[in-house]
Order: structure tokens, then sequence, then C-alpha cells
């Protein structure tokens, strides 16, 4: 029941009009038509970086060049791929920034390339490998219908539900559970540095996935013990179990649409509520408020939309919903009007990533 999306956007696009085009411009100084026509039709094209991206790290082009600058060439040869077409793809993968050709012909590992090896504390290699599978692609060649008719794009070529999919398709859940691991192991130190935990005693982590933000928890707060609730598969593949968190936590299978641990003082949602829509989002809450004592705390983690035509990752993810999921993502109004018909009322939003601001809420009297 983990999220399905990838908060990450490095999109030049503003809501409307093209980033740098006249929006951006002096009042009297338009920008020239052949800047505008060039840069729609970079955007149209966009979807060449995301499958360039896709296969450097399938092939680990980034772990190749962990040693030092090597030619397409001798890429090419450790990756055992084509070398004129390799040299190709980093040349293109180049100009946004990801490798750099110097004046030799070797490729280096640049800033925005780190993130492609494996071998990182916050690689996104899985991550970016998932996300060049089918089930996305496919999705998005059908976002045309999922905006005609107000469906879901996956459905409409799949048949069934995102996650029942997943489900019967063992490799590609490992997979997928693998990808969201890998993206939220990017943000669980944000968060854990961002909120107090200093009172708390024990936590439950609903829809968890396989436990990175509550092993962040527990590590930073020894006085805590912990519980990871998720299907089946998912919490199969925790990565709670480590030598300085033993004795202090659990990981069981469950539905949080029917029930969830009680009794603990804090409660945690972290990119769950954005992959579903309004009233599954409403039961879900409930199920955790009717879990929650008077004292507890509900922390509600996500990317929340903001007003304004400025890139934002929440906007990704809104669009990502409706190819993949019945979900949306939504603004800070939209989160807390949730919560109220929930039963909870908002103590404070804390925003240390714009991949995932915190929602604090307590059970309303």
């Amino acid at each position: 029941m983990a999220g399905a999306h990838p908060e990450a956007t490095g999109a030049s696009q503003t809501s409307g009009t093209p980033h740098g085009s006249e929006a951006s411009q002096p009042l009297g100084s338009p920008a020239a038509p052949d800047e505008v026509t060039g840069e729609l039709l970079e955007l149209s094209l966009g979807y060449l970086y995301s499958a360039a991206l896709h296969t450097a790290a399938r092939f680990g082009i980034a772990d190749h060049l962990a040693g030092g600058p090597r030619s397409a060439d001798e890429l090419a040869k450790a990756a055992e791929v084509d070398g004129p077409h390799l040299y190709r793809l980093l040349r293109f993968l180049a100009t946004k920034g990801v490798f750099r050709e110097d004046e030799e012909g070797r490729f280096h590992l640049t800033p925005l390339a780190q993130p492609l090896r494996s071998d990182t504390e916050r690689s996104l290699r899985d991550y970016i490998i998932v996300r060049g599978e089918p089930v996305f692609w496919q999705s998005a060649a059908q976002l045309h219908e999922a905006v005609r008719t107000g469906s879901t794009a996956f459905e409409n070529v799949y048949g069934v539900p995102f996650y029942d999919h997943v489900a019967a398709d063992p490799a590609l859940g490992k997979a997928f559970n693998s990808s969201m691991a890998a993206f939220s192991e990017t943000l669980s130190n944000d968060v854990v540095e961002a909120v107090d935990f200093s009172g708390a005693t024990s936590a439950v982590d609903v829809g968890g996935g396989r436990g990175g933000l509550l092993r962040a928890i527990l590590r930073r707060n020894p006085q805590m013990t912990g519980t990871l609730v998720d299907l089946e598969p998912v919490v199969a593949g925790h990565v709670l179990d480590t030598p300085e968190l033993t004795g202090r936590w659990s990981a069981q299978a469950g539905d949080f649409f029917a029930s969830v641990p009680s009794g603990a003082d804090v409660y945690l949602l972290k990119h769950v509520l954005a992959s579903w829509p309004d009233e599954e989002c409403v039961r879900i809450l409930r199920t955790c408020r009717e879990a929650m004592p008077a004292h507890a705390r509900l922390l509600v983690i996500n990317a929340m939309i903001p007003a304004g035509n400025d890139p934002h990752p929440g906007k990704t993810i809104d669009v990502l919903m409706m190819t993949v999921l019945n979900g949306k993502g939504r603004t800070r109004a939209e989160y807390e009007t949730l919560l109220a018909t929930a039963g909870f009322s908002v103590v404070r939003v804390l925003d240390p990533s714009p991949h995932a601001s915190v929602i604090e809420a307590v059970v309303a009297e």
C-alpha cells in the first residue's frame, strides 16, 4: 500500500506558458519567436530524457564511472552495449548536466549523475529503472483518455487497479517496492530532523512500505519502539532487522482500510494519501483515528501543491496519479479538509522538503 509516485521534478515548465518565454520576460521585451518554438519543441520531446535516464541506469553507467572518467567505448565494453549508440546517449544526457564530456571525449560523473550509482547513500537507480518500465510508459501514453473520461489511465490499459497488477506480478512487485524504498530513503532523514519525537515512546508506520522512515526514526530516537504495517509481500522485504534496532520493532501484514495497531504515541502516513481518492483517504484516516489514544499524534507526509505557476513536485505527482493510480496531489487546504472530515485537528505544518511536507494532527475534541 505504499505510494506509487516519483516525487522528483526537474522540468522547467510552468502552467500555461513555457518557463523562459513571455511569462518570464520584462514587460515590453517578449521572447523571440524562435526561442518560444524551440522550448516548446524541447518540452514535447521530454520523454526522451526519461528514456535516456532509464537506459543509463539500467546499464549501470554511473557505477562504471565511479573509478574515474572513461570514454564511451570503454564504458560500452564494461556495460556490454554498443559504443556509438552509448556515446550518443551520454552526449544527450550531458546537455542536462547528467554526466559531462571533456575535450578528450571521456565522460565524467556529475552531481546530477551521482544518484544513478547503486552504491550511494541516496541512490535513485532502482527508482529510475522501474519508472522506465512499460507499466508507467504505456499508462502515460493514455493520459489523454484519462483526461477525456475522468478515469485512470493505468486501469484503462491493464484492466485492473495498479496495486492489484503489482500484487499479481512478484518480479514487478519486488522491483516497485525497492524503487519506492530508494526514493523514500532520500527523504526520511529530512523528515526525522524536522519532527520532534522526544516525547514519544512508540510509533506505527501505516502503509510504510519496507520501513525506511520508521528505521530512521528509531535510529534517531533510542527511547522509541515501532511497528511497520503494510501488505504481506511488502513487509516481507522490510529493512528493520539491524543490530542497533534489536528488540525495538515489529513488522506485520495488514490492511489499513480495516485496522491498524492501537495505543501508539505517533502514527505515520508517508506518501499514502496521494495514492487514493478522497473517500478512501477518509477511510484510512478514520482507521488510524480509531486506533489512536487521546494523546497520540498523526503525521501525514506528502508533497503539497502550492499556488502559482512555478514547478513543484506536487504538481508532477498529481499528473502521475492520473496515469497510474486513482489518487491525486493536494493543496494544504485539501489535506486539512480530509483530516477534518475524518475527525482530526491540524496542529502544525512543517516543510522539510518540497517532496515531503509534514502535517501534524491530533484527534479533534
